[in-house]
């Protein structure tokens, strides 16, 4: 049975449904994510001309074929310039952000027209105001309960948070008590190295933190990781 819809235009519906389809989609082409917590360097040089290295390595991974990069979100008034900035010089990406809990950040996606966004909670009231703006935020899930809510909510992928603390066996002990899932990306503590254990364990997709890149390059698992993924597209 279909849930019952918010009250919401037909356009602003069918652009949340469609995102959820795109990135579901695009995930399972590549089914991976980088997210990145900007420092407060880069927030306050958005341009990124200071050379903190976050530019350079970024522009390196798309070139590595990265698909999927998601910035935190900050209320600094740096951020917006910030993301338009990665955004022109790494074209290929699908650049979404993270860490939504706040309506203010609402109001930047929607001037952004980001395709996607994640927040690590579940909140109800975020969730009906992002879907009336036609805003896709995936919903952080923990418990069952938050599981069913954004079954009934029509969420057709949720973010389950933190993946590493619940373990890589929770998710499908859920199928049993709960029936069909949605698509689901396991995130919080994980590495490159627990995609493949992860995606074995029922897992669609994997949300890797900024630890994969660090001041001496990129970690070799994560480009591993991408030769893979680029070999069979």
């Amino acid at each position: 049975m279909t849930p019952a819809l918010p009250n919401t235009s037909d356009s602003a519906q069918h652009r949340w449904l469609d995102r959820q389809e795109r990135l579901i989609a695009s995930l399972r082409v590549q089914p991976f994510l980088l997210v990145v917590r900007p420092g407060q360097a880069d927030l306050d040089d958005p341009e990124l001309v200071s050379g903190s290295g976050l530019l350079d390595q970024l522009i390196g991974l798309e070139a590595a074929g990265l698909r999927h990069l998601e910035l935190a979100w900050s209320p600094h008034p740096g951020w917006c310039r910030l993301l338009a900035t990665i955004r022109e010089r790494c074209p290929t990406i699908s650049l979404g952000a993270a860490s939504i809990i706040d309506r203010r950040a609402l109001d930047d996606l929607e001037r952004l027209q980001l395709p996607y966004a994640m927040s690590p909670c579940w909140d109800a009231a975020l969730q009906a105001e992002a879907r009336t703006r036609g805003l896709l935020v995936v919903p952080g899930v923990f418990s069952p309960t938050e599981v069913m809510q954004a079954i009934q909510a029509g969420c057709r992928l949720v973010k389950l948070f933190p993946a590493a603390t619940l373990g890589r066996e929770y998710w499908s002990r859920l199928r049993s008590p709960l029936g069909p899932l949605p698509f689901v990306i396991a995130a919080g503590g994980l590495a490159a190295s627990d995609l493949r254990d992860w995606r074995k364990a029922g897992h669609d997709a994997v949300a890797l933190g900024r630890s994969v890149i660090q001041a001496s390059g990129v970690r070799p698992d994560l480009m591993a990781l991408l030769q893979e993924s680029s070999s069979l597209r």
